[in-house]
């Protein structure tokens, strides 16, 4: 049986019988005070559960008292209410002999809110596995919904999840008047290419086609300059232009050039990060909102998509260097955690309890110190750049920062995280794939054969702002 020890500072970790000295560095701060826990910074959007939903008083049995869901007469203020959620109560002991309840006994409020309105919370139970008498029948398996790699996706898998592109809104303007136009095979074929590469829904990138061309109906250069298919102006091009059909040279005329740089041009502003993201990176192409919702009406036309990623938003960030690193005991209760669950299957899109994909692995080991970080990698880390943590040089890397890299979607995204075991050896233990599972692996390397690579440090937060004295 493989054995494992882990102490920190120092700190010794056995791994498959082999020591290896790992020294944990602790930061000196003045103020803040190091032992304090900072409240997070949230980014805009939902942030998902760190794990499956557990019933409550899951450790011992429970009765749902039937009172039903709608108004009622309160007891003591004789007045009718709208109560909220149900009262679950642990059943009254049963034996022979006299039997004297004091009190009402141990109960539990239960609510459900949808749209900050109470639903029935009795119907959610039963829908989640829950009997009336609190045995769990089932409980949520990982997302019910996968989503599949695109073509040629990395084996270094992660995510799972996603959206679908945001719905346009108000105000339109060449959507009023022209309809959604045929796509030529050919043309259809350069976005269909190009998104699989940027791992982006290929009808953002025919919105844009028709928003701008017409798929290629429309040749000439416009009298602000912009050439080609997807209309890029020559200093745009300069940037962000890429070669897409395998010449070896990006032609701001060449269809297929063109709208790979436009995939290209979609994911370096951000459209990967949430709904809200979607909007934002179609706006940097033109600064117009009519603009955004001409191509999403199109994009919906040529049927949508999902864009994988995570359904929050941070505005760009830097980070906060003078945060205080995690205290030594939060740093053990992470390791401990990841270091417990490797053997762990690895599935796209899974929560746990003993299945897990990259980020997932990582939200939920600094759930385990009350931190509760975003669903993706890429969320993960702009979440840290939002200032809730600090980019460090990978040489001075210690035990449960984390890692991101760019993987299966694309050159421009991280699609990949995982989290220091020993800086020393450049070691990790990660959600690595379908075929290894949650295992120890190596970032040895990975900075020169990855697009992007940056080693991140979670500043001594937490939801709720608390003393500790370790």
């Amino acid at each position: 049986m493989k054995k494992i020890i882990l102490f920190l500072a120092p700190m010794l970790v056995v791994l498959f019988g082999i020591p290896l000295a790992v020294a944990l560095v602790v930061m000196t701060v003045s103020a803040p005070a190091a032992s304090e826990e900072l409240r997070t910074i949230a980014c805009g959007g939902p942030i998902a559960g760190t794990e499956r939903w557990q019933p409550p008083l899951q450790q011992a049995a429970f009765t749902v008292f039937q009172r039903g869901f709608g108004r009622e007469s309160h007891s003591s203020s004789r007045q009718r209410r709208m109560p909220t959620g149900q009262d679950l109560v642990k059943p009254k002991p049963s034996g022979g002999g006299l039997v004297v309840a004091i009190g009402a006994g141990k109960h539990r409020g239960f609510d459900i809110w949808v749209d900050n309105a109470p639903i029935d919370s009795i119907a959610w139970l039963h829908a989640h596995g829950v009997s009336s008498t609190g045995q769990v029948v089932a409980l949520s398996t990982p997302n019910p919904n996968p989503l599949t790699l695109p073509a040629g996706g990395n084996p270094i898998e992660e995510g799972g999840v996603g959206f679908p592109l945001p719905p346009p809104g108000q105000p339109r303007q060449a959507s009023l008047h022209n309809p959604p136009l045929p796509i030529p095979a050919a043309i259809k074929g350069y976005y269909v290419a190009a998104a699989d590469r940027y791992a982006i829904p290929w009808a953002l990138l025919a919105g844009i086609g028709m928003e701008e061309t017409g798929h290629g109906r429309t040749t000439a250069t416009s009298v602000a300059g912009a050439q080609g298919l997807m209309q890029f102006m020559p200093a745009t091009w300069a940037s962000m232009g890429v070669d897409g059909d395998g010449d070896g040279r990006a032609d701001i005329t060449n269809a297929a050039d063109s709208a790979m740089s436009a995939a290209n041009y979609l994911t370096k502003s951000g459209v990967t990060k949430g709904p809200e993201g979607v909007r934002r990176a179609i706006f940097a192409y033109n600064h117009a909102d009519w603009y955004v919702n001409d191509v999403l009406y199109y994009a919906a036309a040529y049927g949508g998509g999902i864009v994988l990623g995570g359904v929050t938003y941070c505005p760009p960030g830097q980070g906060n260097p003078n945060l205080p690193p995690l205290t030594n005991q939060r740093l053990r209760t992470v390791l401990e955690w990841a270091i417990s669950h490797v053997g762990d299957r690895y599935i796209m899109g899974a929560n746990g309890p003993d299945a897990w994909d990259c980020s997932s692995f990582t939200q939920a080991a600094y759930h385990q110190i009350g931190i509760s970080t975003p669903r993706t990698a890429q969320a993960q880390r702009d979440w840290l750049a939002a200032g809730n943590g600090f980019r460090v040089d990978p040489t001075q890397a210690r035990p449960a920062d984390l890692i991101f890299y760019d993987s299966y979607l694309g050159p421009n995204t991280i699609g990949h995280v995982a989290m220091v075991l020993d800086p020393g050896q450049q070691s990790t233990v990660e959600a690595m794939s379908t075929s290894r599972g949650v295992t120890y692996g190596s970032y040895a390397g990975k900075a020169v054969t990855a697009h992007i690579f940056e080693i991140w440090r979670v500043g001594n937060v937490a939801d709720a702002p608390t003393r500790t004295t370790a």
